[in-house]
């Protein structure tokens, strides 16, 4: 038995056990997505559920379903304070719970991924930090699989590292690891990886997808958020030659463009010969992709989204969505309805670094209709706040077309972008337009 061995040996323990000294008041962060430990989860939900804990502040990121079932329950809401840095449908249904009571729970942190590791930094250690990993190697390391992000800020700002060991985890290359002499506790449970499907494309996302394709060429350095739009386009450019993968997400669509063998990387600038990402979440060929792959690196956010790391590559074309946009260019994409639907993610990063590179471009997509054809994704003023400022934005892309917003003038912009909404909207535009002396 090696030494690493015979650390863990004595380091394994039970998920209750691995939570037993937790403080009464605590703050807890768990990983990102597959990061998140089910096990550890239960188990530190148990204790509030039994009285053993009076507050726990819970700063994570992207919860899977099992975290949702396990700690997003309204029984529970007196001790447990979730602090994510991205909504999702867990925190999003609970919000509505609890507004109805007149409470407030879910306390979000805005912030562009970029910054995120720095406010784990910058905060107070926090007393625990619960991580799912990959099994432990020879040399004593445990993977972070496809969930870097925050986790190497989270290594050094915890007063203690508990991780659950599951076997199912890809083993992913770069620089998302934690030896075994960092952690004080071990716990071991095989379970599915949570998996994150794509949404069905639509005929919209097609006639979307048609604006930008063409001007995606070879050679060129791709990021692709979320969306149908972005997984169309991925799995259009398979023609292509030499594309290189500098990415926050990487998703089924991008994957399986990897897979195709359309991407080499051989012109990035920064990880020649590398695909790099920051989170990976999709179905199982997605992680079955980045397994022990030496050609795919997961890296942590404030390098992989760094504005000036990003535009170190030339030819950079950022792929992202909106919930909106106004007439002056500023773009919301995380507010809806009067509440925070999900949040900036590294969309600003992606904005930015894209003009930072030589011949880079930038794409904000979506249908210029929501709620079933009733409102218009073109809109006078956000409801929100602005996710991408108005001297950031390049291209707006609808169905009814392109327009390259850098150095139009104001009314010019307001123009172009009246001309991507649905055309039963754009009287009213122009007539808001007017009014707000924009044309």
């Amino acid at each position: 038995m090696t030494k690493h061995e015979d650390l863990y040996r004595r380091r394994l323990t039970s998920p209750e056990l691995a939570l037993c000294d937790l403080p009464k008041r605590c703050s807890v962060l768990l990983g990102i997505f597959a990061a998140q430990p089910p096990a550890l989860v239960r188990a530190f939900a148990d204790r509030a559920k039994a009285g053993d804990l009076n507050e726990a502040l819970v700063y994570y990121m992207h919860a899977t379903p099992a975290t949702i079932e396990a700690l997003m329950r309204l029984d529970l809401m007196d001790v447990i304070k979730l602090y994510p840095f991205f909504l999702g449908a867990g925190e999003r249904g609970l919000a509505r719970q609890l507004n109805e009571r007149s409470r407030k729970i879910v306390h979000f942190v805005p912030n562009s991924f970029s910054e995120i590791p720095g406010i784990v930094r910058e905060r107070p250690p926090f007393d625990v930090f619960l991580l799912q990993v990959a099994p432990m190697d020879r040399a004593g390391w445990f993977s972070f699989g496809p969930s870097g992000a925050y986790s190497l800020a989270g290594i050094e700002r915890s007063k203690r590292i508990i991780v659950e060991v599951n076997r199912n985890m890809p083993r992913s290359h770069g620089t998302g690891q934690v030896h075994v002499s960092q952690v004080s506790a071990i716990v071991e449970n095989t379970s599915e990886i949570s998996a994150y499907a794509s949404k069905a494309t639509t005929d919209t996302d097609r006639q979307i997808a048609a604006h930008v394709m063409p001007m995606i060429q070879d050679g060129a350095c791709v990021q692709f958020g979320v969306g149908g739009v972005p997984n169309i386009i991925a799995g259009a450019l398979t023609d292509r030659k030499n594309l290189g993968v500098h990415t926050e997400l990487l998703s089924d669509g991008l994957a399986s463009l990897i897979a195709s063998g359309a991407v080499t990387n051989r012109h990035k600038t920064t990880d020649r010969g590398k695909s790099v990402f920051n989170v990976a979440m999709g179905t199982a060929a997605t992680y079955d992709l980045i397994d022990d792959n030496p050609s795919i690196e997961c890296r942590m956010a404030d390098y992989v989204n760094d504005p000036r790391v990003i535009g170190e590559n030339d030819n950079v074309v950022s792929v992202n969505a909106m919930i909106e946009v106004d007439l002056t260019g500023q773009v919301n994409a995380e507010f809806l309805a009067t509440h925070e639907y999900g949040g900036a993610g590294g969309q600003l990063d992606f904005v930015k670094g894209a003009s930072y590179s030589r011949g880079g471009l930038s794409f904000i997509v979506g249908s210029s209709t929501a709620a079933h054809g009733k409102a218009s994704r073109i809109v006078p003023k956000l409801q929100g706040p602005a996710t991408d400022a108005r001297i950031d934005t390049q291209y707006i892309v609808t169905e009814h077309g392109i327009c390259n917003l850098r150095g139009m003038s104001s009314d010019e912009r307001a123009y172009a972008l009246i001309g991507l909404a649905q055309p039963s909207f754009r009287d009213e535009l122009t007539a808001a337009a007017r009014e707000m002396h924009l044309i």
